[in-house]
C-alpha cells in the first residue's frame, strides 16, 4: 500500500477490535519488521533493539501464557475482564515482542563511561522509535495495531517458552489483525500549550 508519509502518522491509532483475518501475506509482514530493525535509529548506532515475531499458534501460546500468569495474579471476581481484554489481543493475526539486548547496552556503557547513564534511556528511545516505525508501517498494509506491557510478568516464561536469550530484555507486545472496529475518539491538547517557536 502506498500511502503519504503524514497520512500514515495521522492513521496510526490504537485499534482493540482485531480479527485473525490476513490483509497481506506474512512475507510482506517480515519485510516491514526487516527494513524498521535495519533502519530505525539507535544511539551509537548501537542496533539493539530485537524482536520476535509470533504468527498464528504461536501468537495464541503467548496470549494463553498471558492469561496463565494474569490469572495468578488478578483476583478472581476481577479475572473475566482481563480475560475479555486477553481475549481481543488474541483475536488478531500475531504479535510483535520487542526487546531490548542489555549486552549491547553494557558494552557501551563499559566503553563509554561518560554517557553511562544515559544509555539504558537511550534504548528505550530506540525501542520506542523502532515500534512506533513497525507500528505506523502494519496500519498502512492495513493491520489495527495496540501496544502491551504485561512485562515483566511474563518475561521468563516468554523467554523460556521461545529460547530467547537472557541478555535481551521485554519491552513491549504488540498484537495486530484485520481491524474490526473503529478506533476510540481521541482529543488533542491545543498545540500552543505544547509548541514553542523562537525566532
Amino acid at each position: 500500500m502506498n500511502t503519504n508519509f503524514y497520512d500514515a502518522v495521522k492513521n496510526r491509532r490504537t485499534i482493540y477490535g482485531l480479527s485473525k483475518e490476513a490483509v497481506t501475506d506474512d512475507k510482506k509482514i517480515l519485510d516491514v519488521v526487516q527494513d524498521a530493525i535495519k533502519f530505525s535509529p539507535s544511539a551509537f548506532n548501537s542496533q539493539s533493539g530485537r524482536v520476535v515475531v509470533l504468527l498464528r499458534q504461536q501468537h495464541n501460546r503467548l496470549w494463553d501464557i498471558t492469561k496463565e500468569v494474569l490469572r495468578k495474579v488478578v483476583p478472581k471476581e476481577n479475572f473475566a475482564e482481563t480475560e475479555v481484554r486477553i481475549n481481543s489481543f488474541q483475536n488478531g493475526y500475531g504479535t510483535i515482542l520487542f526487546f531490548e539486548d542489555q549486552s549491547v547496552i553494557e558494552y557501551l556503557q563499559t566503553n563509554y563511561a561518560l554517557y553511562k547513564d544515559n544509555f539504558p534511556i537511550w534504548s528505550q528511545q530506540a525501542s520506542g522509535m523502532l515500534q512506533y516505525v513497525i507500528w505506523t508501517a502494519l496500519e498502512t498494509e492495513g493491520f489495527g495495531v495496540n501496544l502491551q506491557h504485561y512485562n515483566p510478568l511474563i518475561d521468563d516464561i516468554v523467554k523460556k517458552e521461545w529460547d530467547i536469550s537472557s541478555s535481551w530484555k521485554l519491552i513491549a507486545e504488540m498484537p495486530f489483525g484485520k481491524p474490526i472496529a473503529p478506533p476510540q475518539e481521541k482529543d488533542f491538547k491545543p498545540l500552543d500549550e505544547r509548541i514553542k517557536v523562537f525566532k
